[in-house]
C-alpha cells in the first residue's frame, strides 16, 4: 500500500510541475535561439547583473533593472548574472506560474552558445530548481534576484561572482 500512495504522489507531484511550468499562450513565446546570448562584455551591466533586450527594448529593461523600487520588466528582458545561466521574459500571458520568465541553462565556449535546458520551474541547476531561488524575490522585483530583494544569498563573494563573469569563453580577448 505505501509503494502505491508513493507512486500516487510522484504523479501529482509530477503534474503539477508539468502544469505549472507548460506555457498558457505559445503565441506569446518570443523567439529564443543559441544566438540570443552574448559574451557579457558585449551587453549592458546593471549592478551585480548584465541585462539585455531581445526585442530591442533596452532601456525600459535598464528602467527597471536600475530602479530602487522594482517594477516589471518588458518582454524580451534578457537577465544573467553568470555566463551560463539566463532568464528570458516573454509576452504578458506566455507562463503566468513563472511571470512569464523563461529560464535557461547554458553551453557557452569560445565558438558561441548553446542551451543546454530551458523552460519554467523543471529548469534545474546545481543548486536546484532555478524559479525555486527566484520566486523568494520580492513582488516588486519581478523574480529578479539581487543581493536585497528577498532571494536566498548565494554562496559565493561578489569578487568570486565577478571572476566567473569576466572568464566568459565567448568574449574576444585582446592580446
Amino acid at each position: 500500500m505505501k509503494s502505491r500512495l508513493k507512486v500516487f504522489v510522484m504523479l501529482l507531484l509530477s503534474s503539477l510541475i508539468i502544469s505549472q511550468s507548460h506555457s498558457a499562450d505559445d503565441s506569446k513565446q518570443l523567439n529564443v535561439t543559441d544566438d540570443t546570448f552574448k559574451c557579457l562584455a558585449e551587453i549592458a551591466a546593471s549592478g551585480r547583473f548584465f541585462v539585455d533586450n531581445i526585442l530591442g527594448n533596452l532601456d525600459a529593461t535598464l528602467d527597471v533593472a536600475n530602479s530602487e523600487s522594482g517594477g516589471t520588466y518588458p518582454p524580451g528582458s534578457l537577465v544573467t548574472l553568470i555566463p551560463i545561466e539566463a532568464m528570458v521574459k516573454h509576452e504578458d500571458g506566455w507562463n503566468p506560474a513563472t511571470n512569464d520568465w523563461e529560464f535557461f541553462l547554458l553551453d557557452v565556449s569560445e565558438e558561441g552558445t548553446s542551451i543546454a535546458a530551458r523552460g519554467g520551474v523543471e529548469v534545474v541547476n546545481q543548486a536546484g530548481s532555478c524559479f525555486g531561488c527566484h520566486q523568494l524575490a520580492r513582488p516588486e522585483w519581478d523574480l529578479v534576484c539581487s543581493a536585497d530583494h528577498g532571494c536566498a544569498p548565494l554562496p559565493f563573494t561578489l569578487e568570486q561572482i565577478r571572476g566567473v563573469q569576466s572568464s566568459d569563453p565567448r568574449c574576444v580577448r585582446q592580446n
